[in-house]
């Protein structure tokens, strides 16, 4: 028996996807709550198999409740439910350890089947919504750290560009062939998406001198 949760500000709604849900053999309702903060309290008490979550709740957001229930509730499957196809919400609803997100225009048969998907452990985020959040993620990534795609080596063979070293000098420095060198400043030059070595040097001086401004600004 499939355990569920229901949050939705909506009692129509509610009664809705109860009556859909326990029509069912395998699931059984045994909660319901129209706000995060009602939600939050009777959720570990209990610990359903699924929580279906609205979005948008008037104290807050159901990826809030998703949030601090996954981390309260082990095994607890979160499946939001929407009225808005919103990039940002299933974002942000992915992060918080969502297994699935549907918009409520879903048809009966498919919500059932979706409460069935997470429920077993399963995702129900298709391809092409994965593809976009881990590229969304290294972007993320990206602005936080702009170097995060290169080696240490190659982290520091940047630092020496930023010195105004020759490869050859590089090469002394660090033990290595200038061939070798050389390959290592093209695949950080690749992957920081610049055309020549004046620009990495250029990107390097400015990343030292935020190293160094750094300490003063958190001290003020």
């Amino acid at each position: 028996m499939i355990r569920v949760f229901l949050v939705d500000d909506h009692e129509v709604v509610r009664r809705g996807v109860a009556a859909l849900l326990e029509s069912e053999d395998d699931i059984e309702v045994i909660g319901e709550a129209g706000t995060a903060e009602s939600a939050v309290a009777r959720i570990p008490a209990l610990k359903p198999d699924v929580a279906v979550l609205d979005v948008r709740l008037p104290d807050g957001s159901g990826v809030d409740v998703c949030r601090e229930m996954r981390s309260r509730v082990p095994g607890l499957a979160c499946l939001m439910l929407t009225s808005f196809a919103d990039d940002d919400a299933l974002f942000d609803a992915v992060m918080a350890g969502a297994s699935g997100y549907v918009l409520k225009q879903i048809h009966g048969s498919d919500l059932v089947g979706a409460v069935r998907t997470v429920a077993s452990g399963q995702s129900l985020l298709d391809p092409q919504t994965t593809a976009a959040m881990l590229q969304r993620l290294r972007e993320q990534v990206a602005r936080k750290d702009p170097l995060a795609a290169l080696s240490d080596q190659e982290r520091h063979i940047l630092d020496l560009i930023g010195e105004g070293l020759t490869n050859r000098q590089i090469g002394e420095r660090m033990f290595l062939a200038e061939k070798t060198v050389k390959n290592y400043v093209s695949n950080l030059l690749a992957k920081l998406s610049l055309q020549r070595r004046t620009q990495a040097a250029a990107l390097a001086a400015r990343l030292q001198h935020d190293r160094r401004e750094r300490p003063s600004t958190s001290g003020r």
